[in-house]
């Protein structure tokens, strides 16, 4: 093996000298890096790619760039990111097992890429566990080939700090102030309030931490946040009055925000709930969240052990820890539920000083049989748990797949056929399913129409309002022909009611496609199931 060779860093600014930093062979790094990126992308398309449908959240963001159907209502906290990223696969197929090989592939990429900003900041075995830690976690599997946002931000996240320590260390490191302005554009381009409260510790540390070009480093950062987060700002000029009315209405939207601790409803969703709202579900599997209880005693200890190993590795750990814990703060303390993937970002940051402390307790350990093995059979088990949880979650989705799919085959043999619309529960994922716009009353969180004007509309185009459980159909709507559709899971007594426009097998008349609740026409029908047809 070839002697790792040694080179010295440009002296700090602060006088206390310069620092010897090892600088490693970039095969070594891109193999170890490489392999964990490799794991990750093989480990999403085994479990998530084979018969997965759309989620609701994932429906609204593919509808807006679908060519298939009309896009989904597009609520206030919603930024258009995803759409953008995964707008060129969906143009080229509906089909949603390529949409997941597709996210799983470049979000691995996206991994290695984020890893690779901190290659020169990091021991390389650190780096490789604080990397496979984050991979493995259930959130991470789940939602790598989805198309949501949270996990984008994670890996925008680990890059824009890695880059921004980058450049405070090296002078001549151009690339990192380009990496800066890319990650968090790309941060505040999938949720610009997520961007915030990154840039916000990032920017502090820019200028508290010695090191050249720090005015350059703090426009590098304002300039990511204002191009990534200028589409949501224009659109909240143009659609919600201005910015402080988008706000206003997005924190109506998430259930106000205000001081609501929720560390138990985080706790509680570890088991597998995508989310929990309202969390007021018993706390059945504490198994599950053993390693959330031990996140920050294990990043702690690793910034404490990377303080005393080197000046440069201690900022850097306590950089990303103090981030970390800064992009958690708005969900654990002032959002009253519970999805794990919105401490997609604050897992990424704290892998880092974790990896730290795990590869100084793996060197501890390796003339100790006994411990060695303990620790790596408490690491089998922890990736084992959350392999399980990958597995059911990817389960439910292929069942709520194939549930949605006979609903839609029975609305269509019903007469429901572009252009219609779809209103009522689960209107947006059955509208999409079966070509539809979706469109809902005035009143709640995703109001587009008026009763009135969605009782006119139902003259002209086929139009279903969906009911379940014994709620009464609407007033409006009670002449309209009943019809008993496939259970979706966890509903019972699941119909629709059936405007005049809609007949049983026959097709529409409406040559126009309908327009969409955000704003963007259709430009055609989805094609049935087996031909096909996302889902």
């Amino acid at each position: 093996m070839a002697a790792q060779r040694s080179v010295t860093a440009p002296s700090p600014p602060d006088g206390r000298g310069a620092e010897r930093l090892p600088q490693r062979p970039r095969r070594k790094d891109f193999a170890a890096l490489g392999s964990v990126a490799a794991a990750y992308a093989l480990a999403q398309m085994a479990f998530m790619a084979p018969g997965t449908g759309l989620g609701w959240d994932e429906t609204v963001y593919v509808s807006q760039v679908s060519p298939d159907t009309p896009a989904a209502f597009f609520s206030a906290p919603r930024a258009r990111g995803i759409s953008y990223l995964v707008a060129p696969l969906v143009a080229l197929t509906p089909s949603v097992p390529a949409l997941r090989v597709f996210l799983a592939l470049l979000s691995a990429a996206g991994l290695l890429a984020a890893l690779w900003a901190w290659r020169r900041l990091l021991p390389l075995r650190a780096l490789t566990l604080a990397g496979a830690l984050f991979a493995g976690l259930w959130v991470s599997l789940f939602y790598g080939p989805q198309a949501m946002p949270n996990l984008w931000v994670a890996i925008a996240a680990l890059a824009a700090t890695g880059c921004a320590l980058r450049a405070a260390r090296d002078p001549g490191d151009r690339l990192a102030l380009a990496g800066i302005t890319v990650a968090v554009a790309l941060a505040a381009l999938m949720r610009p309030s997520d961007a915030v409260w990154l840039v916000l510790p990032t920017a502090c540390a820019t200028a508290l931490l010695p090191g050249p070009h720090k005015p350059a480093r703090l426009v590098a950062l304002a300039a990511g946040a204002a191009l990534g987060a200028a589409p949501w700002i224009v659109e909240a000029r143009l659609h919600y009055g201005g910015l402080l009315a988008r706000l206003h209405r997005a924190g109506e939207i998430q259930g106000g925000l205000g001081w609501s601790p929720s560390f138990g409803d985080h706790l509680r969703a570890l088991g597998g709930r995508t989310l929990c709202r309202p969390c007021d579900i018993p706390w059945t599997q504490p198994v599950t969240s053993l390693w959330w209880l031990s996140l920050p005693l294990f990043a702690a200890a690793g910034v404490a052990i990377a303080y005393r190993s080197g000046r440069t590795p201690g900022r850097a750990t306590a950089v990303a820890a103090v981030t970390g814990l800064s992009m958690a703060t708005p969900y654990l303390l002032f959002v009253g539920y519970a999805a794990p993937r919105f401490l997609l970002p604050a897992y990424a940051l704290l892998s880092l000083p974790v990896g730290v402390a795990l590869a100084r307790l793996f060197a501890a350990a390796r003339s100790k049989p006994v411990l060695f093995g303990t620790i790596c059979l408490a690491l089998a088990a922890h990736l084992t748990l959350q392999l399980m949880i990958t597995a059911q979650l990817a389960a439910r989705s292929r069942t709520t797949h194939a549930a949605f799919g006979a609903v839609a085959d029975a609305l269509r043999r019903q007469g429901m056929r572009a252009p219609c619309v779809v209103s009522g529960e689960e209107a947006v994922r059955v509208g999409f399913r079966t070509g539809c716009a979706s469109r809902q009353l005035y009143g709640g969180h995703d109001g587009s129409i008026s009763a009135a004007a969605l009782a006119a509309l139902a003259r002209t185009r086929p139009t279903a309002v969906l009911v379940t459980g014994r709620a009464p159909v609407p007033a409006w709507a009670r002449t309209w022909r009943p019809y008993e559709l496939p259970e979706l899971p966890g509903m019972n007594g699941y119909r629709a009611y059936l405007g005049p426009a809609a007949r049983p097998g026959s097709p529409a008349t409406d040559p126009r496609p309908g327009p969409g609740p955000g704003g963007r026409s259709g430009r055609g029908a989805v094609k049935p199931e087996g031909s096909g047809s996302r889902g």
